[in-house]
């Protein structure tokens, strides 16, 4: 499969919500399987706050929690068809890859389940592909956000994602 990446320039938090809004309404959806989006970056570069703007477009309402300390957080998603249920992980806190068996994510390896990995490089290849990977940076005033697709689910979701017209402006690259 051929590497498909989009790149973007978000100048401020209200930009990084934009792109969580873009993914939760360009998700091509995990009727067959799990689907798994990773995001890497330096703390503060603005993965939760992505994360939780793709969980509030979901329709989660109420508190969203950063999974910091409990490290895993779910969300049922029933009004959707067919039902979606989110995974938020946060492996900032792990102290090894051995201790991702500990989280139980493997419950969540099936159709109809959504992980957003934060740090998913705690994990040192014990977790599932990644579908979708997002490496935020800083840049100047903003952050530079690279999306990068790492099956054919990601690469629909990226497809879906550049052709969204509320990212148009935030596009530095069309490859």
């Amino acid at each position: 499969m051929a590497v498909f990446e989009v790149e973007l320039t978000l100048p401020d938090t209200a930009a990084t919500e934009v792109l969580g809004v873009s993914l939760a309404r360009t998700f091509p959806g995990a009727e067959r399987s799990s689907a798994a989006l990773y995001l890497e970056g330096d703390l503060g570069a603005g993965k939760t706050t992505c994360v939780r703007a793709l969980l509030r477009s979901c329709g989660v309402s109420g508190l969203i929690r950063s999974p910091t300390y409990t490290l895993v957080e779910a969300y049922r998603l029933d009004g959707r068809t067919p039902p979606l249920t989110c995974v938020h992980v946060d492996l900032y806190r792990l102290e090894g890859a051995g201790q991702v068996e500990e989280l139980g994510l493997r419950d969540f390896l099936t159709a109809g389940h959504l992980l957003l990995i934060e740090w998913p490089q705690k994990a040192a290849g014990s977790l599932p592909p990644p579908d979708l990977e997002i490496s935020l940076a800083f840049a100047a005033a903003g952050r530079r956000a690279r999306l990068q697709a790492g099956t054919e689910l990601g690469t629909a979701w990226l497809r879906n994602l550049r052709d969204d017209p509320r990212l148009a402006s935030y596009l530095s690259n069309l490859t």
